[in-house]
């Protein structure tokens, strides 16, 4: 059966333009010791929204286009079994910048984000765009800062869009509507802006992903001459699905070949592992021809969104920057484009919880890593990169011995959350090397078998012959959670 889940190591240390982007200083540099004399003297964060793994190249989609995504991994070490902590962007964007397990465990007077660690050691520390939670449309379309955590940032930059409200081609998907009116669009605060596409008139400068690589471009051109903390947040593809007409093209929907559903799929899952966003609840049930087109659309963002990645990188290397900058690259959660019937994210299962992750940097050989990681290891594993003491907040581990050997392992299992509050979850997930198993309370339960069923279609957790699997799970469930309340600072 299964060995020991539990799994605490000691980590060992490798390494020693023109802009519309609306921009806030936050105030000067603090005055703190200089930046450590190692290779690695930049961070480069990039992180994408709603992006699932499956969908990118390097990750096996044969479908959707990335190329810069996918030059990055072959520059650097691409983590296959990397899961966010949080199913949603608020809890898990800074769950991750803090690598604090949940949010009701981040004590702003007293724990501190990882960009401010480094602003107040000498590194100059810029947010653009999104990093930590801005409600898409909402703040977009206003250019506001969102939840943000303002010591991080030496300064900060919105990049404001009109969103759903762009010139083009509307589709309310599930409604069936398609027009070029301004009227009545699902926009900011409406009930289907989730299912939302735009073939936009333009070349695309006028989105804030555009935006945000024209002001990551300036900010590289100015601030080259010292070391760096660059945190760069695209929006797509998220909701609503807005790119140049040209991004389509690719992705004919009659060719779209939607994922395997099988009949009475649901009977083996409990109520609360089923998300609000399905294609019953949506309406999309009735417009199949709608369900491909959501995939385009979704595709449609994701291209958009790389060729701006790709942008960035390339002035990077044209500053002659790459020798000295290591470049970390994620998504906040994955993205459900109906599995299960399932769209959308909010829930525990493979699809939404799995997220790209790769870090390119001076030193690191090319690779690709199995082991399972989480997205509060990003963290300690920055403070590795440049030679600074990891403080002892963080709940993540360090990549260090993975980024110096792509077979070494750090954890027997990632952990995940959801539920009603982002602040306090009531269900969970423990994603193993051969198993999947989610906790919902009073006894319901999902188990599965990652060997044998990848897309989860049969729920083993009533079956006795899995006792022992459960029971390690549960007990391992039980010490993550005993974790956290014994490592309360």
């Amino acid at each position: 059966m299964m060995q020991s889940i539990m799994k605490f190591p000691r980590v060992i240390k490798v390494f020693g333009v023109l802009t519309l982007c609306i921009s806030t200083t936050i105030g000067a540099l603090a005055k703190a010791e200089s930046p450590s004399k190692t290779p690695i003297k930049n961070i480069l964060f990039i992180i994408s929204d709603d992006l699932k793994a499956s969908t990118v190249g390097s990750y096996g989609s044969k479908v959707c286009k990335t190329p810069h995504i996918d030059q990055l991994a072959k520059e650097g070490m691409l983590f296959t079994r990397a899961y966010a902590q949080g199913a949603l962007c608020a809890p898990s964007r800074p769950s991750m910048m803090f690598s604090r397990y949940t949010r009701a465990r981040i004590q702003p007077e007293v724990h501190k984000s990882f960009p401010q660690v480094l602003k107040e050691k000498g590194w100059y520390s810029a947010r653009v765009g999104k990093i930590f939670h801005m409600g898409v449309s909402g703040d977009i379309e206003r250019g506001t800062n969102g939840i943000d955590y303002p010591l991080s940032w030496t300064e900060r930059f919105n990049c404001s869009g009109l969103e759903a409200l762009t010139p083009g081609l509307y589709e309310g998907l599930n409604l069936n509507v398609e027009q070029t009116s301004m009227d009545n669009r699902q926009n900011a605060g409406t009930k289907h802006r989730m299912y939302v596409s735009v073939k936009m008139d333009g070349d695309g400068s006028d989105q804030p992903d555009y935006k945000a690589a024209d002001k990551a471009i300036d900010l590289l051109q100015k601030h080259q001459d010292k070391p760096f903390v660059l945190a760069l947040g695209f929006v797509r593809p998220h909701y609503p699905m807005v790119a140049p007409k040209k991004y389509f093209k690719p992705y004919k929907w009659k060719k779209m070949k939607m994922p395997e559903r099988r009949e009475n799929d649901w009977d083996d899952i409990p109520q609360e592992g089923i998300p609000r966003s399905t294609s019953q609840s949506s309406g999309l049930d009735k417009y199949p021809d709608n369900q491909k087109k959501m995939l385009t659309s979704y595709y449609a963002s994701v291209t958009f969104m790389d060729d701006q990645l790709g942008r960035v990188m390339e002035e990077l290397d044209r500053l002659g920057l790459r020798e000295s900058t290591a470049v970390v690259f994620t998504s906040d959660h994955g993205y459900h484009l109906g599995e299960h019937d399932f769209w959308l994210k909010s829930n525990l299962h493979e699809e939404s919880q799995r997220v790209p992750l790769i870090i390119s940097a001076p030193g690191v050989k090319p690779g690709v890593s199995n082991s399972l990681v989480e997205l509060v290891d990003i963290f300690p594993t920055v403070m590795d990169l440049l030679g600074v003491e990891t403080p002892a907040q963080c709940d993540g581990l360090s990549l260090a011995p993975i980024l110096a050997n792509p077979k070494a392992e750090i954890r027997n299992y990632a952990f995940s959350y959801h539920g009603s509050s982002s602040i306090k979850p009531t269900n969970y997930a423990l994603r193993g090397k051969d198993w999947a198993y989610m906790n919902y309370g009073e006894g319901k339960e999902e188990l599965y078998d990652m060997q044998r069923d990848p897309n989860q279609f049969d729920n083993l957790a009533s079956n006795e012959q899995y006792k022992r699997v459960l029971r390690d799970f549960r007990r391992a469930l039980e010490e993550r959670h005993t974790f956290m309340q014994s490592k309360i600072h």
